[in-house]
This record gives C-alpha cells, structure tokens and sequence, in this order.
C-alpha cells in the first residue's frame, strides 16, 4: 500500500515538474520573440528618452531652422474650419490632412488702462498642423483676416527623434506601432517576474528586489503630485 502510494506521489511531482518545464519554456520563447519585436523601436525610444531626461545638461542641437510667411486667402475665403484644412492642404502642398485642427471661439478681452477696461471682442481663431517629425507647418487664422500666418519648422536628427519619441506629427500606423510596444514592456515585465520566479530558488530575495522598486517608483511618481 506504502509503495503504491509513494509510486503515486511520485508520478503526480513529475507530472508538476513537467508542466512547469513546459511553462517555463513557453514563456522564455515568447518572452525572446516579443523582446526581438520591440528591439529597434526600445532602442529609439530609449535613446530619445535619456535625452529628453537629461536635456537640460546635455545640450545637444536640435538644429531647428524656422521660416514665417503670410499666405494670401482666395476670393471668397473659406467659409468653415473643415474649408480653410482642405483649401491649405492644396496651397501647402501637403500630401495630406493636417495632423489637428484646433478651434478658439470668439471671446471678449480688457483692453486699456488699469482701472478703465475696455472691453473688446477677440475674433475667432483656426489653428492647423501640418507634416511630421522632421518637418512641422503650423498655419494660424484670425476669422476676418485677408491671410494666413504660416510657420514652418525644420528639424534636425535630435529634433526629428524626439518628435517621433513624443509622436508630433506622426500617423496613426504609428501610433498604433508605439502601443504594440507598450504592450510589448508590460509583457516582458510580467514575463520576466514569472520566469525570474520559476527558475530561481531564491525567491526572497528577488522580491524583496520587486517590492523594493515598486515602493521607490510610487515614491517619487507620488512625491511629484
């Protein structure tokens, strides 16, 4: 009865220990596949981040040149935000829609000397953004006005990367790019903790690292609120 019992025992821990070399393994080659998928783009957002961190002492150029134009409205002028966008995409040689429309009512201001306001009323205003990373056209529109105001800027390498770091002017297959990657971190992260604690004997030790961090992480987020 004892031997049967101990054969039993004994089936059911290879059986735990198969299906955790089973798991382990499953995880690891995931784990190596997501990391290659997101290499490139950890890599670029790695680099762009530790400057953006640290821009204030590193100092490197942005090599931002930037022009100002006025560009002369049609007869009759558009007539709606959605005409003025389509009417300077075409004007712009833009290849496509601009990026944001941003919309600024009609609104009263004071104007004059303290004590004796004056009250007038501050037009409507049309802001366009054009281009991507390396190239930003922001087109700015006072309902009334006979032209537009148009800035184009220029970006360099360093200005390019961490527009594309901060997604200024990308699309949205971009975007969508970026989210797969932050899917792709918050798997690696778990992934890791779980491979970290089924192949490691000391499992103390490793969370006391874990909660180490975590306690340090929502310090200094909570410290900064």
């Amino acid at each position: 009865m004892n031997t049967s019992s101990n054969a039993l025992a004994a089936g059911g821990r290879v059986q735990a220990l198969q299906r955790r070399a089973t798991a382990v393994q499953w995880i690891r080659k995931t784990h190596g596949w997501i990391g290659l998928w997101g290499a490139i783009l950890g890599l670029l957002f790695g680099t762009a981040g530790i400057w953006l961190n640290h821009r204030a002492v590193l100092k490197l150029p942005m090599a931002q040149q930037r022009a100002n134009a006025q560009l002369a409205l049609p007869e009759p002028p558009p007539a709606s935000a959605a005409e003025m966008a389509v009417w300077l995409q075409a004007a712009l040689d833009q290849d496509r829609p601009p990026n944001s429309v941003r919309t600024e009512p009609a609104r009263p201001v004071a104007w004059g000397e303290k004590g004796k306001p004056d009250t007038l009323m501050q037009p409507e205003r049309w802001t366009f953004n054009f281009g991507g990373p390396d190239a930003i056209v922001q087109a700015d529109y006072w309902r009334g006005n006979r032209s537009v105001g148009v800035t184009t800027t220029q970006n360099g390498f360093v200005a390019t990367l961490t527009n594309m770091h901060k997604g200024t002017g990308m699309s949205v297959g971009w975007i969508l790019l970026v989210d797969t990657l932050a899917g792709s971190l918050i798997f690696l992260s778990i992934s890791g903790v779980i491979l970290w604690m089924l192949t490691h004997r000391r499992r103390a030790v490793g969370l006391a690292i874990f909660g180490t961090s975590v306690a340090l992480t929502l310090g200094l987020a909570l410290a900064q609120l």
